[in-house]
């Protein structure tokens, strides 16, 4: 256990060091103050301006910048479903990827292009490598620009005096490609390849197995894959094991990388806010509340996992039941943590044999809304939610006008706030209600008792908050599962990012407060406290009861 501890404090102090100057940098290249070295990419920007035409040149209102991302995702998702349901007679389809069903390509295109990334699919036997690289990895760059140029419109927003404008859409996207996805995931990709992760256009070959019969070894674009899938918040693995698999996750070294990789960039975007309001306190307030969440979180997996029931005991150590050996307990708990923190998805051990409050925890940071660190983009947007809601509830509280970094905090910007919050909240509710009450339940559930029921409350809850990890005890790949996956991630993705940016243009309009003695401080401990407790609150009273039928209910029958 205190090995386990010291590897997590050394992971986390080598993720805020890298986290520190990333978020910086951000801040500069979503300004458009591209660092000397980096502008031999220019031209590269330039191109894409080019391509996308005047409309690049323009400032957007909320509704412009909206129907820009709507456009964008509906074309990402036709060309997406196309590719997936015409494979079967693409190029590089060497291990003979059959074209896919309607609802299947429906749920896998939704989800890649949500930033969701939930897979009801083997990818290494139902994909091609086509699909793979022109479909899935550039949805995966994609979708996870879209959530940080979201994330940019609030900013401005709160930042901003009596303007109408929040930016403009192509020119966000871009950046954050250019600059910052492409670089980081090039740089990824090599550091993976060094280690052995796969990459090559190479579907694979045949090879005789050890009682002589004929086996397939599936290859591909495996480590430029991976690379953005972390970093990018996106989850979705190459092959069905995801990053439980040595070829996409070999060793502890690109464990570690990997696993940086999924906090990377939403643990820089809080840095980027505070240093781009020019009130570090601001980010500072953030960072410490994400940072106890998660702490908390991984000591608690990690108490779990090593000292749960007796039940889970295997080899005279801790519950090492669907883990791999080379990670063990310690990497295992730390990376269920940081994907279901940061909306990633991906896994390195089997999330339905983690012990009942060991699957719980993770599940309940999704529940959250994925805020703590979150996706791209998405997790810091959702953060700032909350804070808002705190800042409303304070104002009640004192009698006064609540504000936040001087924007009175009024009617309209509650709505907004409170549809990100409860959007994901009420379609997890919803989504489990209604799989709970299929009468084909039974049939798609492997297991029985409280640990079915938690098997369906926690992937109703990864698709409701385009989290994407899953309990495998139940079937994925169902009709109505696909469709009501589909639609329950588009909502969970569309919904707040409309009202952040129609939020967004509200605040860009209003004039910033001057200080007064009156005014709430938004960066001393009492408004940490109070915004944990907030987010605790609305998390507890929203899921405990289901919780007490699935996994609490687990560990007192076990």
């Amino acid at each position: 256990m205190i090995g386990n501890l010291l590897q997590g404090s050394v992971f986390f102090l080598v993720l805020i060091g890298l986290a520190i100057p990333l978020g910086w940098y951000i801040k500069e290249i979503l300004q458009g103050n591209i660092p000397k070295y980096m502008r031999f990419l220019q031209p590269v920007e330039r191109f894409f301006y080019r391509i996308i035409g005047p409309a690049s040149r323009h400032t957007m209102k909320a509704k412009q910048y909206l129907v820009s991302i709507l456009m964008v995702s509906l074309f990402s998702l036709l060309a997406l479903l196309l590719i997936l349901m015409t494979q079967g007679w693409l190029p590089l389809n060497g291990n003979g990827a059959e074209n896919l069903s309607f609802p299947l390509a429906v749920n896998i295109a939704v989800s890649f292009i949500t930033n969701t990334n939930w897979q009801a699919y083997a990818g290494e036997e139902m994909l091609s490598n086509f699909s793979q690289i022109f479909g899935l990895t550039v949805q995966n760059f994609l979708s996870a620009a879209i959530g940080i140029a979201v994330l940019s419109v609030l900013i401005r927003g709160l930042i901003q005096r009596q303007q109408k404008f929040i930016g403009n859409f192509w020119q966000d996207i871009v950046r954050s490609l250019v600059y910052l996805l492409l670089p980081l995931a090039t740089i990824v990709a090599i550091l993976l390849m060094s280690q052995g992760v796969v990459q090559t256009f190479s579907s694979g070959f045949n090879y005789e197995g050890l009682n002589g019969e004929s086996l397939w070894l599936a290859l591909g674009t495996v480590a430029s894959q991976v690379a953005i899938k972390q970093l990018g918040t996106n989850g979705g693995g190459f092959y069905g094991a995801n990053s439980a698999y040595p070829f996409e996750n070999p060793n502890l070294l690109t464990n570690f990388i990997e696993n940086i990789s999924i906090l990377l960039i939403p643990m820089a975007l809080i840095f980027a806010f505070g240093f781009w309001v020019k009130e570090w306190q601001q980010g500072r307030t953030i960072f410490i509340v994400s940072l106890s969440f998660i702490l908390l979180a991984v000591v608690g997996v990690l108490i779990s996992e090593t000292y749960g029931p007796q039940f889970a005991d295997v080899l005279g150590q801790a519950n090492l039941e669907g883990k791999e050996m080379r990670f063990g307990v310690g990497w295992s708990s730390i990376w269920a943590v940081s994907t279901t923190a940061a909306a990633n998805g991906s896994v390195n051990a089997m999330m339905d044999s983690f012990t009942p409050f060991g699957g719980l925890i993770p599940m309940f940071l999704m529940q959250l809304g994925e805020i703590i660190f979150g996706g791209a983009g998405s997790g810091l947007y959702g953060m700032l939610a909350f804070i808002l809601l705190a800042v409303f509830v304070a104002g009640l509280l004192v009698g006064r006008t609540p504000e936040y970094l001087g924007k009175k905090i009024e009617v309209f910007d509650m709505k907004m706030a409170s549809l990100v919050i409860l959007t994901p909240l009420l379609l997890t509710l919803f989504g489990g209600m209604l799989l709970v009450l299929h009468p084909d339940i039974f049939s798609w559930l492997k297991n029985s008792g409280p640990h079915a029921f938690t098997e369906v409350l926690y992937n109703a809850t990864s698709l409701a908050n385009n989290n994407g990890s899953a309990f495998s005890g139940m079937t994925a790949d169902t009709t109505f599962l696909n469709l009501l996956g589909s639609g329950m991630m588009l909502l969970s993705r569309f919904m707040p990012m409309a009202a952040i940016l129609f939020l967004g243009q509200n605040l860009s309009q209003k004039k910033i407060a001057a200080v007064s003695e009156g005014t709430l401080s938004t960066t001393n401990a009492t408004f940490v406290v109070m915004l944990m407790i907030v987010i605790v609150v609305i998390g507890a009273l929203s899921f405990l009861p289901a919780m007490a039928l699935g996994p609490i209910a687990e560990f007192f029958t076990n």
